[in-house]
C-alpha cells in the first residue's frame, strides 16, 4: 500500500475514533443532564434545550440512535486498524493493531469523553441535540425497526417505553435538593422552604392554643369587666361567648370598637354583638397546609378548633400558621420563642403548654410528636401520674426536670439536651430531689 493510501486510512481511523467519542459523550451527557434545569431552559426558549427535551421524551429512540452510531464508528475503526496493521506488519499486525486501537479507543473514545460529559452534561448535551435530532430524523426507519424488536421484548416484562415519564420528587428528595442548593438559597430561606414542606406532616392540633388557654370575652359578665378586658386586650381578634367558652357567639375585631370605648360612653352588650363576625370552625385533624389554604379561601384569620363530636378543643390563627414557616414574630433579636427560653447553662426553660412541634423546631430535638401534642401531655403520658416540682425524667436522650406545676398540669419544665444520669432501663426515672 502506498503512502497516500496509508495516510488516508490513518485519517479515517482518527475520524472514526472522534465520532465514537462524540456519540459516547452525547450518551452520557443526555442521561446525566438535570431534567428540571433542562425544562427551565426550554421554558426560556433555549433551542438546544428544546431539542434535547424532545429527544429525552423517547429515551428508547435516543439510545438506539446513539448505540447504532457508536457501534458503527467502533466497527469501522477496528476494520481500518486491522487493514493498517496487516499492510505494515503482515499477519502478525492483526493482533498488534487490535490491541493498540482497543487501548486508544478505551481512553480517548470512552473514558475521557464520558468523564467530561458527566462533569459538564449541559455544555455537551445542548449542542449535541442540534446534531442528534436531525440525525434521528434521517435514520428513523432503521431506529424504528430496531426499537420495534427491543420494545416488544420489554413489553413482555411489563415495560412500555412510550409511556416513560419522570418520577416526581418526593418531599424528602425535594428537601435534599434545597439543602444541596448551598449558597444559591440563603440559610433562612432554606429553613422557610423546609418548614413549608413540613406543613404536610402536622395538623391543626399540633399548633392550636388549648381550650383552657383561650382568652375571650364573656357577655354574661359585667360591662365594667368587659370594658377593662377590651382596653387591656393584646389580641386583634378574640372569641366572644356567653357563660362558657363552649357557647361562642362570634369573633370580635377589637379595632371596630374605638368609638364605643371613646369618651365616657357606656358600652352595651348589644353594641358588641352588632359588630361580631360569625365564628369559623376548623376540624382538629385538618393538615396545616390545607388549613393555610382554607384561611386564604375563607378570608379568615382565626378559627375555633373542634373535635369529631363538635366540642371546642382550641383556637388556631393565621399567625400561628405563618410562624410555622417564618418563625416567631418577635422584636427581641435574642428571643427564639415565647415558650422556649434558653438558659446560660445550656438548658431550656419550657412552658408546659408548648407544643412538641415547636420544641423540636426551636431546640432541634427529636421528641416524639405522634402521641401527645404538648410537653405537659408527653410528661404525663410518660410518668402516668401528675408529677410534683423537682421530679426528673428521661425522654429518650433528653433530661427533663419539673420546675413548676399548676393544678393537674406541668407549668414549667427544664429541658437538658445531655443524656444525664440514667438509673435504669425505663423511659422515666422520677422522684423528689
Amino acid at each position: 500500500m502506498n503512502d497516500i493510501s496509508l495516510g488516508t486510512l490513518s485519517i479515517a481511523l482518527i475520524v472514526c475514533l472522534i465520532v465514537s467519542a462524540c456519540f459516547n459523550a452525547s450518551e452520557t451527557s443526555m442521561m446525566a443532564t438535570n431534567r428540571y434545569r433542562l425544562r427551565h431552559l426550554a421554558a426560556r426558549r433555549n433551542k438546544g434545550a428544546i431539542k434535547a427535551q424532545t429527544l429525552l421524551d423517547r429515551p428508547d429512540r435516543l439510545i438506539g440512535l446513539l448505540l447504532v452510531g457508536n457501534n458503527a464508528a467502533n466497527n469501522a475503526a477496528a476494520a481500518i486498524a486491522t487493514v493498517i496493521g496487516v499492510n505494515l506488519l503482515g499477519e502478525t499486525g492483526v493482533a498488534a493493531a487490535t490491541a493498540i486501537v482497543t487501548v486508544i479507543m478505551l481512553i480517548f473514545s470512552e473514558i475521557l469523553p464520558k468523564t467530561l460529559a458527566a462533569l459538564h452534561p449541559e455544555r455537551i448535551a445542548l449542542p449535541a441535540a442540534h446534531v442528534l435530532l436531525p440525525l434521528l430524523q434521517v435514520t428513523y426507519p432503521l431506529i424504528w425497526a430496531l426499537n420495534a424488536v427491543t420494545n416488544t421484548v420489554l413489553r413482555l416484562f411489563g415495560v412500555r417505553p412510550e409511556k416513560a415519564t419522570d418520577t416526581p420528587l418526593s418531599r424528602e428528595e425535594l428537601r435534599t435538593v434545597v439543602k444541596e442548593a448551598g449558597a444559591i438559597i440563603p440559610r433562612k430561606h432554606q429553613q422557610m422552604l423546609f418548614a413549608v414542606l413540613d406543613l404536610e406532616k402536622g395538623t391543626v392540633q399540633d399548633i392550636m392554643v388549648p381550650r383552657a388557654e383561650i382568652i375571650g370575652i364573656d357577655l354574661d359578665g359585667s360591662i365594667a369587666e368587659i370594658g377593662e378586658q377590651l382596653t387591656a386586650c393584646r389580641h386583634t381578634r378574640i372569641p366572644v361567648y356567653r357563660g362558657t367558652i363552649d357557647r361562642v357567639v362570634g369573633v370580635l375585631h377589637v379595632r371596630r370598637l374605638p368609638r364605643l370605648l371613646a369618651d365616657d360612653r357606656k358600652l352595651s352588650v348589644e353594641e358588641i354583638e352588632a359588630v361580631l363576625d360569625e365564628p369559623y370552625y376548623v376540624p382538629i385533624a385538618t393538615p396545616l397546609h390545607t388549613q393555610l389554604l382554607n384561611f386564604q379561601r375563607q378570608r379568615e384569620r382565626i378559627g375555633l378548633v373542634v373535635d369529631e363530636y363538635g366540642d371546642l378543643q382550641g383556637l388556631v390563627t393565621l399567625e400561628d400558621l405563618l410562624e410555622e414557616i417564618v418563625g416567631e414574630f418577635t422584636t427581641d433579636p435574642q428571643g427564639i420563642s415565647r415558650d422556649v427560653l434558653p438558659q446560660t447553662d445550656g438548658s431550656y426553660l419550657v412552658d408546659g403548654s408548648a407544643t412538641i412541634r415547636e420544641i423540636n423546631r426551636v431546640v432541634k430535638t427529636k421528641l416524639p410528636s405522634t402521641g401527645p401534642k404538648t410537653l405537659n401531655g408527653l410528661i404525663l403520658e410518660t410518668l402516668e401520674t401528675i408529677p410534683a416540682a423537682g421530679t426528673g425524667l428521661r425522654l429518650g436522650p433528653y433530661t427533663v426536670e419539673i420546675v413548676q406545676t399548676k393544678g393537674q398540669s406541668v407549668k414549667t419544665a427544664r429541658l437538658r439536651l445531655g443524656a444525664g444520669a440514667d438509673n435504669g432501663d425505663s423511659a422515666a426515672n422520677h422522684g423528689h430531689r
